[in-house]
């Protein structure tokens, strides 16, 4: 097997190849020809298949315009040569727009939940979206104009950008503006421009999605462009109006093709899922802005139709609806190319991880540096709100000695190039907090971080990102000169643009070099000159790891090596950002990564006299006394939470293996429906029904009459509902309707527990119930495993290595394999010993952590435990009874139970049982 010293194996035009494996024991890359499984996206990879099919028989379905453009793309002759990923995309959008349907049988595209067809691109950042999306433009508009009457197309373009970073970034996409895409990357053949210049093509902010709020239509009657009769009247704008102002010159187009630039802000809400949405952080908001997008365009929509919208995104996730935090990948994903695909292809940076250092490591086993801010010593100290003259925690100032010598090193070396680099290299924070963000910017201006390079203070930047929204959010830019008494919202802007051309010759952001951000730097940001990235802030997900990381990305060069036909390639390097999910190219100046320490944890036949065994239970029948009671102050309590029993589902058919949620149906528990049913169901019932199931557990082992014995379970379950043992939470839960709905809905668990206290109040005798397969277990059974879990290797235990899971553990794991009492011990890990017991009406299972053969003879099991609860008292109820049940059988020797609170109390335990 082949292994490559580089991330950089494919070529940037050429389809794929290799591809990458980490070999954890040789501890480096493996080059495959397999991609293997990352993220499996079911549809993309259908019709990935059925486009290479369509092509291999000559794009079956195409017109001449379409081929003309096709083979002014892949021309291989052609000066500025299209990345394969740009070719793929579109090609993959031609197929879906062009080919005929016998070649798209079964491929079918889910709505979002709305009318709209969306069809999206995935495209990681820095591998050229923008330009698929002027191919996109160039084929519908051009096509159009050739065949007006093809119903397929449209001349009419609608661009919505999630910010005005990314909306001036887009003008590249109208045919006429200077420097516009078309020309500069020789989109089109020089005599299809005419037809081009027939289209229209309109650039908006997703902001003005949002133009008819009250507090819009106030500005806009105060400056004169809309008139009303009353202004003390709440204006509501009709659908027209509203058209006419978003679209303006689209405003009587119809069939638009919508084109979301950074998809993954426009998504639709389940309104039956209210409050599961919210994301946190700077993300707080992105459930309005996805409402007021989606709207915006159902709006458009109903309006002037829709064709069909296209969107891109480097990371088309939005949160799925079920649980709070949780994203999803969009379903509607035709052609994926992600951030492993750009890196193989070396069209994107290469990012290179922390991952140790000489120090201690953290709990993980990993570098202190690899997530910072979940060290102990910084996440407290960072989430204080203190002024910014309050030092930094000694590991972050540490950590950015380390990464600014190095950011150092690439200055000087950009310096010392031929010619010498007129723009310096950028190093990003990315801070949690506004006065995290002002302590970092004073440490480095005061000298407290002694790099004086990142001293000057007209080269760091310190983003405020309630500013710089204020400023994202307008609608149009202005152009400011910096000066002195500057509105707020000309600071906002000029901040902006300083932002926007970072690493830009004669642009205001040019010399930038330390940029200092809370949360997300703004989308559409394309600086190549970032080398540098320190995370201070908690990173939840791979989304946001992405999107942080994907900041550094952008390449500086794109000339390729003669000789190996691949980029060079480039580095972004990385603290305090936990990225596990891609791969890490090590250098002379930062090592591999290292596998997690595993060690193989077998069973030891040259141990075979430690061997220890034990009968395999699978259940203790109890033959019961013919007269059942029970004391209800004995038993114990039992809380039905309302939290705990959702009452309302919803419930989508599945196509292609996805869910279609255009056809949601719900099932409430709440609803007319069950009321009348509960009606019926009193509670005279609702006690029979949990009298029948604990009788149905009770009758097996009982030797009287079976009606004696449903009239004494009946009686000790009315006792029980009626009693103050049986607690609902939540007063409105106490109304007799809802506290029998309840009540319904938690009937096994009220099952459960009364059988349980009826069992061990009213038993005669226990009978032992084998598996009758594999009566008895045994160490010499365990299966090999490994483990990165400290342990060390033991004297007179059957199996190699005691694993610890703390250091109580290993303390006496080590007096067992010393005591004159002991001959043979075995922790309890991966041996399955174990004891089923019941809390709280639920069935869980008690894993004791020690058994021992005592020298006397006896079989000893030993917990080790710190602190008493019920929980914990519960499960020694249940093993006693296990003990007691193998004693009375009397086939497996003695054996005893005992619980270790202290560390120093293990000698007189063993010594107490040796007796």
């Amino acid at each position: 097997m082949k292994t490559t010293d580089h991330l950089i194996i494919n070529g940037p035009y050429e389809k794929p190849k290799l591809h990458l494996n980490y070999n954890r024991e040789i501890r480096k890359f493996e080059l495959l020809d397999d991609p293997g499984i990352f993220v499996e996206l079911d549809l993309a990879n259908r019709i990935r298949e059925r486009v290479e099919k369509w092509k291999e028989n000559g794009y079956l379905g195409i017109t001449s315009i379409t081929k003309d453009l096709l083979e002014h793309w892949k021309n291989p002759d052609r000066e500025q040569k299209f990345f394969f990923c740009q070719i793929e995309a579109i090609e993959t959008l031609i197929w879906l727009l062009e080919a005929p349907e016998s070649e798209k049988r079964g491929i079918e595209i889910p709505l979002d939940g709305g009318d709209i067809q969306r069809i999206c691109s995935k495209m990681a950042t820095g591998t050229g979206k923008t330009i698929v999306m002027a191919m996109l433009i160039a084929l519908h508009i051009i096509n159009k104009a050739t065949y007006p009457k093809d119903l397929k197309f449209s001349k009419n373009v609608l661009i919505v950008a999630p910010g005005l970073t990314v909306k001036s970034r887009l003008q590249v996409l109208i045919p006429d503006s200077p420097g516009n895409y078309f020309e500069a990357f020789d989109i089109i053949p020089q005599d299809l421009f005419d037809k081009l210049r027939q289209g229209k093509v309109k650039i908006i902010n997703w902001h003005m999605l949002d133009w008819d709020t009250q507090d819009r239509i106030n500005k806009k009657i105060e400056k004169g462009t809309l008139r009303t009769v009353d202004k003390r009247k709440k204006i509501e704008i009709s659908d027209e109006a509203y058209i006419k102002q978003v679209l303006e010159e689209l405003g009587d187009c119809k069939n638009l093709l919508v084109i979301n630039d950074e998809a993954h802000h426009a998504w639709r809400l389940n309104p039956e899922a209210k409050g599961k949405y919210q994301r946190i952080g700077e993300e707080k908001d992105s459930a309005e802005e996805a409402t007021i997008w989606i709207n915006g365009l159902d709006r458009i929509d109903k309006s002037r139709g829709i064709l069909r919208c296209h969107d891109f995104s480097a990371t088309p996730f939005y949160p799925s609806g079920k649980k709070v935090g949780e994203d999803q990948l969009f379903t509607w994903i035709v052609s994926d190319f992600g951030l492993n695909d750009a890196i193989e292809s070396g069209l994107v940076k290469t990012p290179r991880v922390v991952i140790r250092d000489d120090g201690k490591l953290d709990k993980k086993m990993k570098s202190k540096f690899y997530h910072i801010y979940n060290d102990p010593t910084v996440k407290n100290d960072l989430n204080r709100s203190v002024e910014a003259e309050v030092p930094l925690p000694d590991l972050v100032v540490l950590a950015y000695y380390h990464l600014g010598k190095d950011w150092l090193e690439t200055l000087k070396l950009w310096r010392s190039s031929k010619p010498p680099a007129e723009v310096p290299p950028v190093m990003i924070t990315v801070c949690n907090r506004t006065e995290t963000a002002a302590r970092v910017e004073n440490a480095f201006l005061k000298g407290k971080i002694k790099i004086d390079e990142l001293k000057d203070t007209e080269k760091t930047l310190r983003i405020d990102s309630k500013i710089l929204s204020e400023a994202e959010n307008k609608e149009t830019e202005e152009k400011i000169e910096k000066s002195n008494g500057l509105s707020k919202l000309e600071q906002a802007e000029l901040l902006r643009q300083k932002v926007d051309t970072v690493g830009k010759k004669g642009k205001p952001g040019e010399q930038i070099q330390n940029i200092i951000s809370v949360g997300m730097l703004s989308e559409g940001w394309d600086a190549k000159t970032v080398t540098h990235i320190m995370g201070l802030r908690a990173f939840s997900s791979q989304l946001l790891c992405e999107q942080v990381v994907g900041r550094g990305l952008r390449r500086v060069s794109y000339d390729v090596d003669e000789e190996t036909g691949l980029f060079k390639p480039e580095y972004v390097n990385i603290f305090g950002v936990p990225f596990t999910f891609l791969p890490h190219e090590g250098g002379e100046d930062t090592p591999p990564e290292p596998p997690k320490p595993r060690t193989r944890i077998f069973v030891d036949d040259t141990k075979k006299e430690h061997e220890i065994k034990w009968p395999n239970i699978i259940r203790i029948n109890h033959v019961y006394s013919s007269k059942l009671e029970l004391d209800m102050k004995e038993v114990k309590r039992i809380e039905l939470r309302p939290e705990d029993t959702p009452l309302r589902s919803e419930l989508a058919p599945f196509l292609e293996g996805k869910p279609d949620s255009t056809k949601l149906s719900e099932i409430n528990l709440s609803d007319e429906k069950v009321e009348d049913m509960l009606k019926v169901l009193r509670k005279q019932r609702l006690i029979f029904e949990i009298a029948r199931d604990i009788f149905d557990q009770v009758k097996p082992t009982w030797h009287g009459k079976r009606e004696f014995l449903l009239i004494q379970i009946t009686k000790i379950v009315e006792d029980f509902i009626e009693s103050n043992k049986l607690v609902i939470k939540g007063k409105t839960y106490n109304e007799d309707l809802k506290k029998r709905l309840l009540i319904l809905l938690n009937m096994n668990k009220i099952v459960q527990h009364l059988f349980n206290a009826i069992r061990f109040k009213n038993t005669q005798e226990l009978v032992l119930i084998f598996d009758k397969e594999n009566p008895i277990k045994s160490t010499s059974k365990m299966m090999t495993w490994y483990t990165s879990k400290p342990c060390e290797l033991n004297k007179r235990s059957h199996i190699s290595h005691t694993i610890f899971d703390s250091s109580w553990e290993a303390t006496e794991s080590f007096e067992l394999d010393r005591n004159e009492n002991v001959e043979s011990w075995a922790k309890n890990d991966h041996l399955n010993f174990f004891v089923n017991y019941v809390f709280g009406g639920v069935i869980h299972k008690y894993y004791p952590d020690f058994l021992i053969k005592l020298k006397n003879g006896k079989m000893f099991v030993l917990e080790v435990k710190g602190r008493d609860d019920q929980k914990n008292k519960t499960k020694r109820e249940y093993f006693k009874e296990w003990i007691d049940a193998v004693n009375t059988d009397g086939r497996f020797g003695k054996w005893e139970f005992d619980v270790s609170f202290r560390t120093a109390d293990v000698k007189d335990i063993l010594k107490k049982h040796s007796i």
